[in-house]
């Protein structure tokens, strides 16, 4: 969800003025933007992946977290997929969560749906909302309506069910089949209905087609205003953005891996890409920004193996750049081990979370100062101009200042010449008073954050 400058608001009311369809368009539009942010405004989502979490690895045993969660800041937990996994074509001891073999029963090794309910109805009381993982492109090979409804799965010229993914323990199901569609959308009606949820995170969501989306909000939305998250780049696939309200950011998180990699030479492109998804969003949805989530942590390595020292300064730009921030389980100990996909891999909890205080000062922070109040966003000059990444975000006489060293130097007296910049900052971590005109020490890949209240 981005802000709109005053002229670019001018310039498309004179383009539209005296067309009827124009006050339509606004009322809905405006309608969107209010819905959108306030459901979302400066909130985060922290994805649970239930089987690793814990020895238990069920829903009793991960209860326990839920007070530490929200009080570093949480605003929605994202579930991966709840549902039982299919015996047939398992990979490993334990399956994936994403081939799923009844779409309203709960995995019994998570424990039941009363269980859930109960969670959920936890998660609330504390003040956050619970999302779940939805996979509508696909079952597992022995999903009940392989049985039940055949007609529902796409078909090879043998006549057999069949991925065009890749995947061999999932089947594609055929949206020309109104009878899935219709299906589809009873089976999450049945999950809001019988726990309470409040969206979904719907997996490979360009897989789907867009006008089943469609369908199922305006079937479903009346009902319950929901959150809906896609698993895709809106870059990407910008026509997915009718329906979703965040996606996620895949372009961005590339180009970052690159910056690791390469060295400072790409500041101007990273600025320049988190302007285009700016520009693209325009307030109709949010960018969900991360540095890991359970694809990438067991397929492509933890943030530490990607980025490096570079980990924590990514953390606090994904927290305070417009937007939302996606954190995934563990990240808070900091977790640094590949988590196994399809056999139990516990994450170790035995010490308390290193990094709690530093999310809870950023996911707070989002929360509940008035700078995050609006998606507006403003480059600031610096000394080192090609190892910097400085922004700040303000509403009125309130601001918030981020300086974030992309680069292997230390940077021991950082310049900053932009005279508003003058006077008393706070710096977030610290506690400690700043002024930053004064100049700013930055260890090599280190960050400062700095607010003005």
């Amino acid at each position: 969800m981005q802000c709109w400058g005053l002229q670019a608001v001018s310039d498309k009311w004179d383009v539209l003025r005296g067309q009827r369809v124009y006050v339509d368009l606004w009322i809905s539009f405006a309608s969107h933007m209010a819905s959108v942010y306030q459901r979302l405004g400066g909130s985060s989502v922290y994805e649970v992946n239930l089987r690793q979490y814990t020895e238990g690895g069920d829903i009793l045993s991960f209860r326990s977290h839920l007070p530490r969660l929200a009080d570093m800041g949480v605003g929605i937990l994202w579930f991966m997929p709840m549902t039982p996994i299919s015996n047939v074509g398992r990979k490993g001891a334990l399956g994936s969560y994403y081939a799923c073999s009844d779409y309203e029963a709960v995995n019994p090794a998570f424990g039941t749906l009363d269980d859930f309910r109960q969670l959920v109805a936890a998660a609330q009381s504390l003040g956050m909302q619970v999302i779940l993982d939805w996979v509508a492109n696909h079952t597992g090979l022995d999903h009940r309506w392989t049985k039940e409804h055949p007609s529902f799965y796409k078909r090879n010229d043998g006549g057999e069910f069949y991925d065009s993914n890749g995947w061999d323990d999932v089947i594609d199901l055929d949206y020309s089949h109104p009878g899935l569609r219709q299906q589809m959308i009873q089976s999450m009606r049945f999950w809001i209905e019988a726990t309470g949820i409040d969206g979904f995170r719907c997996d490979m969501a360009m897989l789907t087609p867009l006008d089943f989306w469609q369908e199922a909000r305006r079937a479903l939305d009346p009902e319950r205003r929901l959150i809906w998250l896609a698993e895709l780049d809106p870059l990407d696939h910008p026509s997915y953005m009718q329906v979703f309200d965040a996606a996620y950011t895949w372009r961005w998180m590339k180009a970052a891996t690159e910056c690791r990699h390469t060295g400072p030479v790409l500041t101007d492109r990273l600025y320049a890409l988190l302007e285009h998804y700016r520009a693209h969003a325009l307030w109709k949805y949010r960018p969900a920004w991360f540095t890991s989530n359970h694809d990438e942590n067991s397929w492509n390595g933890t943030e530490y193996e990607k980025f490096g020292p570079m980990a924590e300064a990514l953390a606090v730009l994904s927290c305070l750049w417009p937007g939302i921030p996606l954190l995934y389980s563990g990240q808070e100990i900091p977790n640094r081990q590949r988590l196994a996909f399809f056999d139990k891999d516990t994450l170790d909890w035995t010490a308390s979370p290193a990094l709690h205080t530093f999310y809870q000062r950023l996911l707070l922070l989002r929360r509940h100062h008035p700078a995050f109040d609006n998606e507006m966003v403003e480059r600031v000059a610096a000394g080192a101009a090609d190892l910097v990444f400085c922004f700040q975000r303000r509403q009125a006489d309130s601001r918030i200042l981020v300086i974030l060293n992309f680069s292997a130097e230390d940077l021991p007296g950082l310049h900053l010449p932009d005279t508003r910049l003058h006077g008393s900052w706070k710096d977030l971590f610290s506690d400690r008073l700043e002024d930053p005109s004064a100049g700013i020490c930055l260890p090599a890949w280190g960050y400062s954050v700095l607010v003005r209240p």
